[in-house]
């Protein structure tokens, strides 16, 4: 870590004072995207530098149940949520936010969750609407089953549940399948259907690095309405039970804790409650990581170098 000396040096004095509070190590999920990935660097450089107390991002730790429940037991196993997306994740923010009170939760910025295609077939697809006609579902059917394929997301994530009772609910389902698969693998779809021209129909999101590197459009939608969203996505019916038929609402962005940091780790629990984050800056993060390659350690510890005027903020 080629600057943190420095910035533990930085921070020094911004810690004195709580210098004799237990200081347990904090750990940090490990959530496969890439906007999860920079924040959760980020929070790891900030707690080791200008906090000087000791933080791990654990390797694997990217189930949100598992994630979950272990902020609520508070024994160290899980302390931090880097990305949590409401409200993909209303059952756990229920169980253990509102109704536990095990976990905390800092100031959310804003994302968005839309359906795309490639800019270079927007004047033929350009609404769920043009969805419904079967040529062009057939453009899209890479098996030769009859039905277009589109990329729903991972396996774990609540939003490839979403995007399923989407369809169904604007009455796809006779005509398009989910492709289920890891956000790399898709990645790697991405560009090569795009290098060659090729239909290609997929969610994504905002923040993400492929805004900046690809032109694609979102597909527009019904207007979200009260009542428009019935998600019920936690029982074995669920895509049966569930209703989504209009746009989805902006997301409120969290980075959540477990309330137990506030005992073991008083600067760290202080920190992750005051620390806000602004989308154009974790775009940023995620450009480097995602579309330049750049380790996400080095870009955290530059960033945090750089930006300690905003980091006091959080940490004061």
């Amino acid at each position: 870590m080629k600057l943190m000396t420095t910035l533990t040096a930085a921070g020094a004095l911004s810690v004195a004072a709580v210098g004799a509070q237990a200081q347990e190590k904090v750990a940090i999920s490990d959530l496969n995207w890439t906007g999860a990935k920079a924040i959760a660097y980020v929070i790891k450089t900030v707690i080791e530098g200008p906090l000087n107390s000791e933080a791990e991002i654990v390797e694997g730790l990217s189930d949100q149940a598992i994630i979950g429940a272990g902020m609520d037991k508070g024994d160290g196993s899980a302390d931090v949520w880097t990305d949590m997306w409401m409200p993909n994740q209303q059952a756990p923010w229920d169980k253990y936010i509102e109704d536990a009170g095990t976990v905390a939760h800092n100031q959310p910025y804003a994302g968005t969750q839309q359906m795309y295609v490639p800019s270079y077939m927007s004047d033929q697809i350009s609404s769920f609407e043009d969805l419904k006609d079967p040529a062009v579902a057939a453009m899209f059917d890479k098996d030769g089953n009859g039905k277009g394929e589109y990329w729903a997301g991972d396996a774990s994530w609540k939003s490839t549940k979403i995007w399923q009772v989407k369809m169904k609910s604007y009455g796809l389902s006779e005509l398009w399948e989910p492709e289920i698969i890891s956000d790399a693998t898709f990645k790697a779809q991405l560009k090569s259907s795009y290098g060659n021209q090729k239909p290609i129909l997929f969610y994504y999101w905002t923040p993400e690095w492929i805004h900046a590197a690809y032109d694609i459009t979102p597909l527009d939608e019904p207007e979200h309405t009260e009542g428009c969203m019935n998600l019920q996505l936690d029982g074995e019916d669920w895509l049966e039970v569930s209703e989504a038929g209009c746009k989805t609402p902006d997301a409120q962005i969290f980075v959540s804790y477990s309330k137990s940091l506030e005992e073991r780790n008083p600067p760290a629990a202080k920190f992750l409650s005051q620390i806000q984050l602004d989308p154009a800056v974790v775009n940023s993060w995620i450009l480097a990581i995602g579309r330049d390659e750049m380790d996400p350690q080095d870009v955290a510890e530059e960033w945090v170098a750089e930006n300690m005027d905003i980091v006091q903020t959080w940490i004061n």
